[in-house]
């Protein structure tokens, strides 16, 4: 079991999470650029000492912010950093070895254990290259064949796959779901990409502005993200604020920049809730729609975003919203950035939740 409360100030910047893992479990650290995601794992990793806190892998602590200090090189951490960091000099079965090597381990059972670790990960054929002969997908294999063959008890991964093309990225993609999917110990990955969150983790801690917003499976996050950035991670508008009651089964969000009618009741229509919308069931209009939807917002159009057979359209209204068009609806209409438009929904597609 690791358990991970962290307290570190840098400047201006503070973090200040808590986190829970088992064994064989992955958790996904997932959040935009700058919330504080690298920097707790390298607390993790003990490349920092925390100002506040703990952090413990079953009964042995590694920081708790005043007396106690485990080094690096003493804690049974991997890690994967976002770009492989091998040694130039040496071919991939030495850059594995070499962590056994550090610790004293013979050069033959070395070697041997870092070959068998690299047919782990799918590069046994790479062993006598070295890293300048290597495509980025091959080195971050490596790069995690290196952190694994110590057995690590923990196993961190920070943005193993953002500085790949896409072809690569799917190939890593797929070696690390099939390492994860046999690790015995915990892994805990970083990564700004939902794909690699969604498709990799058990749970998912979302990060954002160096504390946790929210953590649950992803499913739980689907169905009640509680930030506009979970929400747009997972399709969804989100409005939060205080609902009232209008009418018996129909109550009023108030979210600050504006206000949305949704259908609620029971413990659902009282005090801060959240209201989940899909961007599909927001329809655009040039000109103000007549009809039965409750939510009627003027707005232009901040971007388009397309995808498959579907656009997302963003549009800067009160409160801002994301409508899901089909191509057909996007040329029919003829929309394009910067276009003022009217969106409406109904009350009964707002589904309520207790904030």
């Amino acid at each position: 079991m690791l358990t991970a409360d962290v307290g570190l100030r840098r400047g201006d910047f503070l973090l200040d999470g808590s986190l829970t893992a088992r064994a064989g479990e992955t958790v996904a650290v997932l959040g935009p650029n700058g919330a504080g995601k690298t920097t707790f794992v390298e607390v993790l990793a003990g490349l920092h000492a925390i100002d506040a806190g703990a952090i413990a892998l079953d009964d042995a602590t590694f920081d708790d912010g005043r007396a106690i200090f485990v080094p690096p090189n003493e804690r049974p951490v991997g890690m994967v950093f976002q770009d492989a960091l091998l040694f130039p000099h040496l071919d991939a079965l030495r850059n594995v070895a070499f962590p056994l090597r550090a610790r004293g381990l013979g050069r033959r059972t070395a070697e041997s254990a870092a070959r068998n670790t690299l047919a782990l990960v799918g590069a046994g054929e790479l062993a006598d290259r070295r890293p300048s002969a290597l495509s980025g997908g091959q080195s971050q294999r490596v790069s995690l064949a290196r952190s694994l063959v110590r057995e690590p008890q923990l196993l961190l991964l920070d943005e193993p796959t953002s500085a790949l093309d896409v072809a690569a990225k799917s190939e890593v993609r797929a070696t690390l779901a099939s390492v994860l999917s046999t690790f015995g110990g915990i892994a805990i990955l970083v990564t700004h990409d939902p794909v690699d969150a969604f498709t990799l983790a058990d749970r998912i801690a979302v990060m954002e502005r160096g504390a946790f917003t929210q953590i649950g499976t992803a499913d739980e996050i689907r169905d009640a993200p509680r930030t506009p950035y979970a929400a747009a991670l997972v399709g969804l508008n989100l409005f939060r604020g205080r609902i009232t009651v209008l009418e018996p089964g129909v109550g009023v969000i108030d979210t600050g920049n504006g206000e949305v009618v949704a259908a609620a009741s029971g413990d659902d229509a009282t005090g801060e809730v959240l209201g989940l919308l899909h961007p599909s069931d927001v329809s655009v209009h040039l000109h103000r729609p007549e009809g039965s939807a409750r939510n009627v917002y003027p707005g232009r159009i901040a971007a388009i975003d397309l995808g498959g057979d579907r656009a997302r359209v963003r549009i800067d209204s009160a409160p801002a919203l994301v409508a899901e068009l089909t191509l057909g609806s996007l040329s029919r209409l003829g929309l394009h950035p910067g276009q003022e438009v009217w969106a409406s929904f109904k009350a009964v597609e707002v589904r309520v939740v207790q904030a």
